[in-house]
């Protein structure tokens, strides 16, 4: 299958090049392979090393308790619903 790719592409006349310029971190383009695999390294290593972030305040439990329907909804409020809907 490989084959049969590289000799459409051949054919074709169109090829691909897979060594696109990268930038460093000061926006120059790195065009040496070497440095650009260095390069992805340390955005990659960056990306997923990042330290934790701070911990989010303590909040306090609700003081009031809240009454959430929890039962199947109704006969009559599912045609509601879909009547309401903009294709309903």
């Amino acid at each position: 299958m490989k084959r049969l790719y590289e000799i459409t592409r051949t054919l074709s006349g169109k090829s691909v090049n897979s060594n696109k310029p990268v930038k460093d971190k000061n926006g120059k383009t790195i065009t040496n392979d070497a440095q650009q695999r260095d390069r992805w390294m340390e955005y990659f290593e960056e990306l997923l090393n990042r330290p934790h972030p701070p911990s989010l305040p303590d909040i306090p439990p609700a003081t009031a308790q809240l009454h959430v329907n929890t039962n199947p909804p109704t006969k009559t409020e599912i045609i509601k619903a879909i009547k309401s809907m903009k294709n309903g």
